[in-house]
């Protein structure tokens, strides 16, 4: 059975470029709905480009962190179409 981590790094893998999930929306799909602060802490270590960590926001419509920092996750979001 896939631990908590891989479940969230399937789900975020799968996220289409343009597109974004919120921590929530992540942390209800890996079966967890109140672990949103989880998946951010999960995101926030990854460093495999496999996995776009930065195409997950926060449920107020910010862009929430990113381990290369804000500025970095908001020109990767515009450049893929997503202007947040």
């Amino acid at each position: 059975m896939p631990s908590f981590s891989e479940k969230v790094y399937a789900i975020v893998e799968k996220i289409p470029k343009g597109k974004v999930l919120t921590y929530k929306e992540v942390a209800k799909k890996a079966g967890r709905p109140n672990a949103a602060r989880a998946v951010g802490n999960i995101l926030h270590k990854n460093h495999n480009p496999k996995i776009p960590c930065h195409r997950v926001i926060r449920s107020d419509g910010k862009l929430g962190g990113y381990n290369k920092g804000a500025n970095k996750k908001r020109e990767i979001l515009k450049s893929e179409g997503f202007i947040a």
